[in-house]
């Protein structure tokens, strides 16, 4: 009886200086697995532009396992997820990043309760953030606080894209093909028996991290959006609250006047309440044109990445 194939899928940008590293360690792993399943390592390159994909073709040459798909240009993470689950070839597949914070040694603890049909799906939870700033780690845990109350999906604290899955929960996400994406919501919000394994943070060997604090604030945006219309419905609540203190503010300002004689006040008071509403109408336009955006640029219907040349195993029927 045939192995089954594990597709070990890693988004690279501009990481050759990790990338020898995690090739040998990558090695050692799958050796360590060779009893159960057989391995493909399918690298994407998003767009590097160091040496990454020169090492990635040399690699190829010399090892038969290695794949790999090199965009035109750099598309971000959120591509090159799709385009690795979307060339895996194997029975399992499992998403992890080039950078070594996603521990190859953990491969073996995921793959078993996959094996044993017990979960569909085995992703890593981080339970701390060692060597991450703290203005950082303190935005990201509300963050996940916040999705969690607003949106459908249930994304514990510190999740991880280091998840392995069955074919059949890769072919529910990639049923999924829209292009505005947060992965960790579409994870799980195509449901399948998930373990969360816990681990503690790794920091990279080398290089450094392509996510800057704007970046992450932008995808944080992206998959509140994504997933939740509970900002829509806070404009509405606004809007109703600001029309209801408005009339009481007329109310009042009548009241006083008749009967107290009191005069209304002027300039000062006239500015404050202009800039409140006007900053409010800013607010409630600006989280309408987010919707908006992500609307219009699903209309278009362009494709999630553009492959400039690639490398892949065929999928067994």
């Amino acid at each position: 009886m045939d192995k089954r194939l594990l597709s070990i899928v890693v988004p690279c940008y501009n990481e050759m200086q990790v990338i020898p590293d995690f090739y040998r360690e990558i090695c050692l792993a799958a050796q360590t697995l060779s009893d159960r399943v057989e391995c493909e390592f399918l690298f994407i390159d998003d767009g590097s532009t160091d040496m990454t994909l020169s090492i990635l073709k040399q690699y190829a040459e010399e090892d038969a396992r290695v794949r790999y798909v090199s965009f035109s240009r750099n598309f971000g993470k959120e591509a090159g997820i799709y385009a690795g689950l979307e060339n895996a070839v194997g029975d399992y597949v499992v998403v992890m990043d080039a950078d070594l914070q996603h521990p190859p040694m953990f491969l073996s603890e995921m793959l078993n309760p996959i094996m044993r049909g017990e979960y569909d799906s085995v992703a890593m939870r981080r339970v701390d953030r060692k060597g991450e700033g703290r203005l950082r780690s303190f935005f990201s845990r509300m963050f996940y606080k916040l999705n969690r109350k607003i949106s459908g999906v249930d994304i514990p604290e510190g999740a991880t894209d280091f998840r392995m899955m069955t074919r059949q929960m890769v072919d529910s996400v990639l049923a999924l093909p829209e292009v505005n994406r947060f992965t960790k919501g579409i994870f799980a919000w195509v449901g399948y028996r998930t373990l969360w394994l816990p681990y503690h943070n790794v920091e990279r060997p080398a290089g450094q991290s392509k996510w800057s604090f704007g970046s992450l604030v932008r995808y944080s945006l992206n998959g509140i959006v994504a997933f939740s219309t509970v900002p829509l419905a806070l404009a509405s609540i606004l809007g109703a609250i600001c029309c209801f203190a408005a009339l009481f503010m007329v109310a009042w300002v009548i009241i006083k006047t008749l009967i107290w004689g009191d005069p209304v006040a002027g300039f000062p008071t006239l500015i404050t309440v202009i800039l409140f509403l006007g900053g409010i109408q800013l607010l409630m336009i600006g989280i309408l044109g987010q919707y908006l955006s992500k609307a219009y640029m699903e209309l278009k219907h362009r494709p999630m990445y553009l492959t400039k040349e690639k490398k892949v195993g065929t999928r067994k029927d």
